[in-house]
């Protein structure tokens, strides 16, 4: 049954109604917010009326342009009637026609541009909001600026988009910062911006190069599932909690550096290459997959923790500590590069064990963490432990990957050693002799002993030979002279 054309002019009215949340304009097809007797939004008032509602604005006065239309006329004259100081902003879906500039202004209350649209430049440089700001689902046509701003509140710029570059660059966020699923088109710069909450931005885009340089994160900073599709430069000055990549996508080259934190890169992917420096931080590496050649840096107490399930073409890990990293789960431990990092050590002095032999004397060497693993020396966690085949298999692949003499010939000794474990009796007889009497050919000392006692059982029997001789020998008759 059709309406009347009033009645249905007044039904889709009141839908709208229903559908924003607010009474909307009088005027068909229009969803700002209704002002005045007549209920037209800001963008439709007569003149008159207008300047009456424009002329009661005062500094701290509450700014309600939702779902309106507004020009960058129309915005300049309620930004100067309020001084530049507004207090509540609402712009929930409004519809910014020409550029949009906030430079300079002060929002002294909560200001929320929830679900508008901005067609051109949307500028808030040096702006400052003194509570929260939200910006969920924004769509900026062209730049969105906020260079120099600050946030005193929390910061919410979820699921927005921006068509052109994004500027963060110098900001400061007092509280919580959220991006989630934000698709950033453009260059985006968060350089010298500052975070003294937990920042988000799981999910979100980068469509082209990213910059982080110089930032800090008091909180937490949270990269999960994140998309980069060009260059990315997460350089953080301090991250003091945790920063995070977890299944983090990089088609281009990552450089990552962080202080102090918990660094996750768990199911990582890079294309291209990948630059990670750690300075007191450690670090979990778990299924990433690095195309590219791939490096990472440790400076002061800096740890690996995982490399279970890492597919890397070429991973070089430098002056990193290694001692309860397990190795044997990497896909190409021949990619491995190992410089002057630090491994797990075999225990000191003698020890006592329930097998044969019960009592055990281990020479100093340095091991991996899967040996530890094995021999019980350390909690296999939820990977099994290795067999002593797969352990000297991974010990000869290494010991060409380390740069230290002295480590590549402890590796051997473990590779020698596991596979005396793994081999028949004649075998393990053979290898066992060698194991005794020189250390497979790397403990001289040991060869040096044996000869020394060698020669010491000789010269012993040599010497009770000739005594026992003397002593057996016939005594000659004495000679008498004849008278």
């Amino acid at each position: 049954m059709a309406l009347a054309p009033g009645r249905e002019k007044a039904y889709h009215s009141i839908m709208r109604t229903l559908d924003m949340g607010w009474t909307t304009c009088a005027l068909p097809d229009c969803a700002g917010v209704a002002r005045g007797a007549r209920g037209h939004c800001l963008a439709h008032l007569d003149p008159g009326e207008l300047d009456e509602v424009i002329g009661a604005l005062r500094p701290g006065s509450a700014v309600d342009l939702r779902g309106t239309a507004i020009g960058d006329a129309l915005l300049e004259r309620i930004l100067a009637a309020t001084g530049h100081r507004p207090g509540r902003a609402r712009f929930e879906r409004a519809v910014f026609s020409g550029p949009a500039v906030f430079n300079g202004v002060v929002f002294l209350a909560d200001a929320t541009f929830d679900r508008s649209v901005f067609h051109h430049l949307a500028s808030f440089l040096g702006a400052r909001f003194e509570r929260n700001a939200s910006f969920r689902e924004t769509r900026f046509a062209q730049e969105f600026s906020l260079h120099r701003a600050a946030v005193s509140g929390h910061a919410a710029f979820d699921r927005m988009t921006v068509g052109s570059d994004a500027l963060f660059s110098s900001a400061r966020f007092g509280r919580t910062a959220s991006f989630e699923s934000a698709d950033l088109r453009g260059f985006t710069t968060f350089d010298d911006a500052g975070f003294g909450g937990d920042a988000a931005f799981r999910g979100c885009r980068f469509g082209r190069a990213v910059s982080f340089r110089r930032t800090g994160f008091t909180g937490r900073a949270g990269f999960e599932a994140v998309r980069f599709a060009a260059a990315a430069y997460l350089t953080p000055a301090a991250t003091r909690r945790r920063l995070t990549l977890a299944d983090a996508r990089a088609g281009a080259r990552l450089v990552l550096s962080a202080e102090g934190c918990s660094v996750d890169l768990r199911r990582l992917s890079v294309t291209g290459p990948l630059t990670v420096r750690l300075k007191d931080a450690q670090t979990a590496m778990e299924g990433a997959s690095l195309r590219g050649p791939a490096t990472l840096t440790g400076r002061g107490s800096s740890r690996v923790t995982s490399l279970s399930g890492v597919d890397a073409a070429l991973l070089h890990l430098d002056r990193v500590d290694l001692s309860t990293c397990r190795l044997a789960d990497v896909r190409r431990p021949e990619g491995l590069r190992l410089t002057g990092c630090a491994f797990a050590r075999t225990p000191h002095g003698v020890r006592f064990a329930w097998r044969w032999p019960p009592l055990r004397w281990w020479s100093p060497r340095q091991t991996l963490a899967d040996e530890h693993v094995w021999r019980g020396w350390a909690q296999a966690g939820d990977v099994p432990p290795p067999s002593p085949h797969s352990l000297a298999v991974l010990y000869s692949r290494l010991r060409t990957a380390v740069d230290d003499q002295s480590t590549a010939a402890d590796f051997h000794f473990a590779a020698m050693e596991m596979r005396r474990i793994t081999s028949g009796p004649a075998r393990r007889w053979l290898l066992g002799l060698a194991w005794a009497l020189g250390g497979y050919g790397l403990r001289m000392g040991r060869a040096l002993v044996w000869s020394v006692v060698v020669t010491a059982l000789v010269a012993a029997g040599l010497l009770a030979s000739s005594a026992s001789h003397a002593a057996h020998r016939a005594p000659v008759p004495a000679i008498r002279p004849s008278r």
